[in-house]
């Protein structure tokens, strides 16, 4: 029996990965329709991520792990601060305000971004007088197009469930979207994409400074653990908030402290580092779909026009930039040759 090519392992792990975290978006939805503490909640999500992700550190990394300096804490403390605490911090919040559908879309925009980050750091090189960059940039702007027509456009309901799922009664729905404030939301979400961006762009020069793929990201977690820690004792003082009240509550805990954060920090670090950030980006427009899927027949959430126009525009602009990327290689690769 041949063994699996290692390009195959990494398309199975990118599926797994979009998928699960597809599915992130639609139970943390519905832990906020359950009326879960936005500060505890994530806390809490973490400390479960950790107590995979260490384990798994010590034991597989013992040999191999590198020694820790002053620097290297600094720069995980950091890590920490923007990847996974204000990355999580906005992207509830801007969650709590829309619908997993948008959530989705508006993470599309993520390579985009970090890919203008990255050319505006020098990381990243960009040629005008070539297709490859002429595609990078005009993705980038129809990618950011895309995140702004999601933000300034509701637009009408183009679907709307006619059974409410979960129990959830017509009604209390109704309210539900009345209450919400989209343009808060989205730009919270916004605030989650550039942090998302930021951190992939921190990662990827750490990396090389310190390969040990599940210590690098438990690190990250520990220290996001304490920031959070931090913030929810100062502001949310009602014990009643620390506490599970439900068997719901502690399933959405465990599936997004085991899969949409355990899981998703180890294959995307791993992806990164045998593929590359081009990789993990192409196959975000999946949880895109998955996530619209599992919202509207799982939740009951109306689809919006300003939502599918904003996530066909950046959905686009990712592929060009992708493509860009991809030309770019390939003629790097001609010149080696």
């Amino acid at each position: 029996m041949s063994p699996v090519p290692e390009r195959t392992k990494l398309h199975i792990a990118m599926a797994v990965f979009q998928t699960g975290y597809a599915g992130n978006h639609v139970i943390m939805r519905f832990a906020l329709n359950l009326g879960v503490s936005k500060l505890i909640f994530p806390l809490y999500r973490n400390i479960i991520a950790l107590s995979v992700l260490a384990p798994s550190a010590f034991f597989l990394e013992k040999k191999e792990r590198p020694r820790m300096t002053t620097s290297l804490l600094i720069q995980f403390f950091l890590l920490g601060l923007v990847g996974i605490t204000l990355n999580q911090g906005f992207y509830i919040f801007g969650l709590d305000n829309t619908s997993p559908t948008f959530a989705s879309a508006t993470e599309n925009a993520v390579p985009a971004v970090s890919f203008l980050m990255a050319a505006l750091l020098g990381i990243e090189k960009v040629e005008l007088k070539r297709r490859d960059g002429v595609a990078k940039v005009v993705g980038t702007f129809v990618s950011v197009a895309g995140s702004l027509a999601i933000t300034l456009y509701k637009g009408p309901t183009i679907y709307q469930p006619s059974l409410r799922s979960m129990d959830q009664p017509t009604n209390a729905g109704e309210a539900e979207e009345q209450n919400k404030n989209w343009t808060l939301g989205c730009v919270c979400l916004m605030g989650h994409c550039l942090c998302w961006s930021s951190w992939i762009v921190l990662q990827s020069p750490l990396l090389k400074r310190y390969p040990a793929r599940y210590s690098f990201v438990s690190y990250s977690c520990l220290f996001a653990v304490f920031q959070i820690v931090g913030i929810s004792a100062y502001f949310e003082r009602d014990l009643e908030s620390w506490k599970i009240k439900s068997g719901r509550e502690m399933y959405a805990l465990l599936y997004t402290g085991l899969v949409g954060s355990g899981m998703v920090f180890a294959i995307q670090i791993y992806v990164v580092e045998r593929g590359g950030p081009l990789f993990v980006s192409a196959y975000l427009p999946l949880q895109t779909l998955l996530a619209a899927l599992l919202a509207t027949f799982a939740l009951g959430e109306h689809l919006y026009l300003g939502g599918l126009i904003g996530a066909i525009l950046i959905i686009c602009g990712l592929y060009l930039v992708v493509m860009g990327k991809s030309g770019r290689r390939k003629l790097f690769a001609n010149s080696n040759t």
